[in-house]
């Protein structure tokens, strides 16, 4: 028995360009799965895309290394002589007024 399944309508495009062996190669790759190349590509770009931020957004420590980071973010701030210099001085006129 077929299950419902809310489909969401496809508006934005994505044009790319392709060698003869890499479009042979993907829609080879799609006919095998037994998808739509449109459906191919689209997974496969996500899979990646998911896989290169992971690294960004996720990350995984020891239970020694996570309280090491949780001991540095509880210690009280330290103020900087040479940052509190590079704040203390005044813009140049017309300098950071957004204009």
């Amino acid at each position: 028995m077929p299950t419902a399944r809310t489909k969401k309508t496809r508006a934005r495009r994505i044009n790319l360009r392709a060698t003869d062996g890499q479009e042979r190669l993907i829609r080879t790759g799609a006919d095998f799965s037994g998808v739509t190349l449109t459906d191919f590509i689209l997974k496969s770009a996500c899979l990646q895309a998911e896989h290169v931020l992971a690294d960004r957004r996720d990350f995984a420590v020891s239970p020694k290394q996570w309280q090491a980071f949780l001991e540095i973010l509880d210690r009280p701030a330290r103020i900087k002589p040479e940052i509190a210099r590079l704040f203390s001085h005044t813009r140049p006129a017309g300098h950071g007024s957004g204009k």
